[in-house]
């Protein structure tokens, strides 16, 4: 079978319409990496799309064009979905250990995450961004386990309190005792208080 001019015009043309969506996700995710490195460092205020471009070795136009400005580009960079187990398929006496080994998981693995708490203790923005966050993703489990749902923002709020407080400590500002601690033995002293947290009934309130 002989491939005539008009057949090679065709398959070159499919062949850079595959190629281009791939270029364009290893670009977005170029310009992400780059974007959380220099938000950690330098924080919200003093990033610039020039300095993240500059990072990402591209042009800043692009930067424009993939995410329309500052705002747009650090939501994105700083989204996170915590992917937090589902309460129904977690025993009841085992949902503090799950919790906290499953967000050892999470920040062990995902700099997002890290970044976005670097942020955070020094910008409105990064704070707000982690605010939502924990609000749209752990509300909702300790709606489904505390014994009673008007005490599950203050619930939530304290769960937010060990497992961020932890984490500054041992992956921000690396705190050399909570760095050498092993998992297994932060699991063993955190996950009794989230478990209490989450389940225990309230303690009362001193008049």
């Amino acid at each position: 079978m002989i491939e005539t001019d008009t057949d090679s015009d065709t398959t070159a043309a499919e062949r850079a319409r595959d190629t281009a969506p791939r270029r364009s996700d290893a670009t977005r995710a170029t310009i992400l990496a780059a974007a959380r490195e220099r938000f950690a460092a330098d924080g919200y205020e003093r990033a610039t799309i020039r300095a993240i471009a500059r990072d990402a070795r591209i042009d800043p136009s692009m930067v424009m064009r993939y995410y329309g400005n500052k705002e747009g580009l650090f939501a994105a960079a700083i989204d996170i979905d915590l992917r937090l187990p589902v309460p129904d398929t977690v025993p009841r006496e085992d949902v503090g250990r799950v919790f906290v080994e499953h967000f050892l998981d999470v920040w062990e693995r995902n700099e997002v995450l890290t970044a976005l708490l670097r942020v955070g203790v020094t910008n409105a923005a990064g704070a707000e961004r982690m605010q939502g966050i924990f609000k749209q993703q752990l509300m909702p489990v300790a709606l489904r386990v505390c014994p009673d749902p008007e005490q599950a923002p203050a619930r939530a709020a304290l769960v937010s309190s060990q497992m961020l407080g932890m984490a500054l400590t041992r992956y921000v500002l690396r705190f050399p005792p909570a760095v050498d601690l092993h998992r297994d033995e932060i699991a063993a002293w955190l996950a009794p208080t989230v478990q209490r947290y989450l389940t225990a009934a309230h303690p009362g309130r001193s008049d």
